[in-house]
C-alpha cells in the first residue's frame, strides 16, 4: 500500500512526498483509514520508533478547517522534546497547506512569546501538561471548539504523574470530541485513562502488547557495581563507529557519567532536566546533526528524540519501570533500520532482565566484556579502515611531497605503520595494556560489594548509603502501589508543594502499600509541614519522619517497613476526601 491510497488531501500527499515517504508503516496503514472514514476514538499501540506521529498527525492535518483561526486539534505528550518535535513533524507535512498554523507550548521557554503565537490563531496546538494548564488558567487557550485530542506517550505522561493535569485539561474539552490515544505500552494506567474518557474506541496493535521493534538485538553484560562505569567505556571502545545514547536513572548520575567520559576524550554530552532550554536544543541539534557522538540522558530528557540512525542504546542503569524499557530501547533501530539495546548490570540484577523479557516478548543474549586484546585490535582495525578508505585530493599535498619523501626515506614500510600507531595509539595502548576481565557471574552476588564499599548482605541493605547518609531523612508515605502512587507521581507532589529540588531527593522505595522516601534533613520540617493533607487521586497523604540508624542505635536502618505496613492500615486509604481536589496542588513544570 502506497500513502496515495489511504485517502489524504493531495496538499499532506505533496509534502509527504518532498519528505520521502513512499509506503506507510503498519501503525499508520492501519490508523489512517479508521481515523479518515470515522468519527470516533482509537487507541494505538506501537513500539517507539514505528512512525505514530505520522499516525495521527495527517489524519488531524487532513481534519482541519483552515478558515478558522480556533484550536481544533490538540496533542498533549510528556516532554519538551517530544512536543518540539511532534511540533517541527506536523509543520513539514502541513507545509502546502495555506494558512494552518501549529503552535508548540511547553515550561522553560518565554510564555509571551508563545501567548502571542496562540493570539494569532493556532489550529493545532502540541503542548505539554503543565504549561498547557497553565495557558488554559490564564485564559489564553481556549478549548471550546477542539474536535480531537491526542495522547501521545500517554503511558509515559501517566509515569511521570501527570494523571491530574491531564484529568483537568480533558474536563474542559467539549463532550464530542474524539480522543485518539497512541502508546508503546498498554499498563492499567493508560487503560483507565480509555476508561474513563473515551467511547467505545477502536484499538489498533502492532506486534503484542509492550512489544519492542523486532528490528533490535538485546544484549546485557554482567559486572560488578565497582567496574559498571568501567565496562562502558570498554563496550564504547570496542565498537568505534557507535552513534549511542546513554541512558542514567537521574539527572545527577547523568551529569556524572557525561562529565567522566568528556574527561576522558569522548565526544559525549549530557541531556537533563537541569540544563536550560536553550542547553538542551544546543544538544540536540548537535546530536541530530551527528557532530555529537554519544548522547547521555535521563529518560524524560530522551523523550521526543527522532534521530533514525542510532546504532546503539546502552542501559548504564536500567530504568526502575520495567515498562520504560521499551521507550529506551525504541530509540535505535527506527524507519526500518536495526540497532543494539545493551544493559549493563550488576551481579544481582538478572531477575529485572527476565521480567524485561517476559514484557517485551524477546531474549536478551549475555555477552562478555571484550577483553584489552579485543578492543585494541578492533580499533586499530578502524582507525586502519579510516585511513585506506579516506579520500586523498592529491593536488594539494602534491608540493609536499618532496620533502616528505625525503625526511622519511631512511625508514622501511614496517618501521613506519610502527611509529604511525605508536603516535596515534600509545596513550589508548598504555590504558588497556594491565586491563582486567570485567565480567561477573550472576550468582556471585553475594560476594559483590556495591559502589559504596559496604557488603550487601542477601539483597537487604541495597541503597545502605543513601539510608545512612547523615545529611539524608527517611520519611514514610501512607500511599503505594494499589494506589496507583510510583516515582514520578510522588517527586511531581514534592517538588510542587514544597519547593523542594529533585537534587535534594533520594532513594524511593514504592511498595503495596506504603512508600519511603530520602530527603536532605534540611528540608525534613518543610516536607512535614507542606505535604501533610496533600491529595493524590482523591487520597489524603499521610507523610512521616521515620528513626535513622543513629537514631535507632543499630537497629533497622530506614525505618521498619514491617512496623510501617501494620501502622499504615494499607496505606491509610481510608482516609479520603470525597474526590476534591487539593488546593495546593499546582501545575508541574516541563
Amino acid at each position: 500500500m502506497k500513502f496515495n491510497e489511504l485517502g489524504l488531501k493531495e496538499s499532506i500527499l505533496s509534502a509527504i512526498t518532498e519528505m520521502g515517504y513512499e509506503s506507510p508503516t503498519p501503525i499508520q496503514q492501519q490508523s489512517i483509514p479508521y481515523l479518515l472514514d470515522n468519527q470516533g476514538d482509537l487507541i494505538g499501540l506501537a513500539s517507539t520508533g514505528t512512525g505514530k506521529t505520522a499516525a495521527f498527525g495527517l489524519p488531524l492535518l487532513n481534519q482541519i478547517e483552515t478558515d478558522s483561526k480556533n484550536t481544533q486539534g490538540l496533542v498533549i505528550c510528556p516532554t519538551r522534546e517530544l512536543c518540539i518535535q511532534i511540533s517541527r513533524d506536523l509543520v513539514a507535512y502541513s507545509k502546502n497547506i495555506r494558512g494552518l498554523s501549529v503552535v508548540p507550548v511547553y515550561g522553560g521557554t518565554d510564555i509571551v512569546k508563545q501567548i502571542r503565537q496562540i493570539e494569532r490563531g493556532a489550529q493545532i496546538i502540541v503542548a505539554t501538561p503543565g504549561r498547557l494548564l497553565d495557558l488554559i488558567n490564564r485564559k489564553k487557550i481556549r478549548l471550546g471548539e477542539v474536535e480531537a485530542v491526542i495522547l501521545d506517550e500517554a503511558d509515559e505522561m501517566l509515569n511521570m504523574g501527570f494523571k491530574e493535569d491531564i484529568d483537568s485539561i480533558l474536563e474542559k474539552t467539549p463532550d464530542y470530541k474524539n480522543v485518539w490515544l497512541f502508546s508503546a505500552t498498554m499498563p492499567k494506567e493508560v487503560a483507565r485513562i480509555a476508561k474513563n474518557y473515551m467511547e467505545d474506541p477502536f484499538e489498533i496493535t502492532v506486534g503484542g502488547k509492550n512489544e519492542t521493534n523486532k528490528n533490535i538485538e538485546h544484549h546485557y553484560y554482567v559486572v560488578k557495581e565497582r567496574d559498571r562505569f568501567q565496562a562502558l567505556k570498554s563496550v564504547i571502545d570496542f565498537n568505534p563507529n557507535i552513534y549511542g545514547l546513554i541512558f542514567c536513572r537521574t539527572r545527577r548520575d547523568t551529569a556524572a557519567v557525561a562529565d567522566k567520559l568528556m574527561a576522558g576524550g569522548y565526544n559525549a554530552e549530557p541531556l537533563h532536566g537541569d540544563l536550560s532550554q536553550a542547553q538542551r536544543d544546543r544538544v540536540m541539534q548537535k546530536f541530530r546533526t551527528k557532530t555529537l557522538q554519544i548522547l547521555v540522558a535521563t529518560d524524560v530528557a530522551a523523550r521526543g528524540i527522532d534521530v533514525d540512525d542510532i546504532t546503539h542504546v546502552i542501559h548504564y542503569q536500567l530504568p526502575e519501570d520495567v515498562e520504560n524499557y521499551t521507550h529506551r530501547s525504541g530509540r535505535t533501530a527506527r524507519a526500518g533500520k536495526k540497532g543494539t539495546s545493551i544493559a549493563l548490570i550488576n551481579t544481582k540484577e538478572g531477575r529485572k532482565i527476565k521480567s524485561i523479557e517476559r514484557i517485551i516478548k524477546s531474549q536478551f543474549d549475555l555477552k562478555k566484556v571484550p577483553s584489552s586484546s579485543q578492543i585494541v585490535e578492533t580499533q586499530l582495525m578502524s582507525m586502519i579502515s579510516g585511513i585506506t578508505e579516506a579520500e586523498v585530493d592529491a593536488s594539494r599535498i602534491e608540493k609536499y611531497m618532496p620533502m616528505l619523501m625525503e625526511k622519511l626515506e631512511d625508514y622501511s614500510k614496517e618501521d613506519l605503520i610502527k611509529r604511525f600507531v605508536a603516535t596515534e595509539f600509545n596513550k589508548f595502548l598504555s590504558y588497556y595494556e594491565n586491563s582486567r576481565d570485567l565480567n561477573a557471574n550472576e550468582r556471585s552476588g553475594k560476594n559483590d560489594r556495591d559502589d559504596y564499599g559496604s557488603r550487601k548482605r542477601g539483597g537487604r541493605d541495597r541503597d545502605r548509603r543513601d539510608r545512612n547518609d547523615s545529611n539524608k531523612q527517611r520519611f514514610f508515605v501512607g500511599l503505594g502501589r494499589k494506589d496507583g502512587f510510583n516515582h514520578g507521581a510522588l517527586l511531581r507532589l514534592l517538588c510542587d508543594n514544597t519547593g523542594v529540588s529533585k537534587g535534594d531527593i533520594g532513594k524511593i522505595d514504592i511498595l503495596d502499600s506504603f512508600s519511603f522516601f530520602d530527603a536532605d534533613k534540611k528540608e525534613t520540617e518543610t516536607i512535614l509541614r507542606k505535604m501533610q493533607g496533600v491529595d493524590f487521586e482523591g487520597n489524603v497523604m499521610n507523610v512521616e519522619k521515620t528513626k535513622n540508624r543513629d537514631e535507632n542505635k543499630g537497629g533497622n536502618s530506614g525505618g521498619n517497613k514491617k512496623s510501617y505496613a501494620r501502622r499504615s492500615g494499607g496505606g491509610d486509604r481510608s482516609k479520603r476526601n470525597d474526590g476534591n481536589r487539593s488546593s495546593r496542588r499546582r501545575s508541574y513544570r516541563n
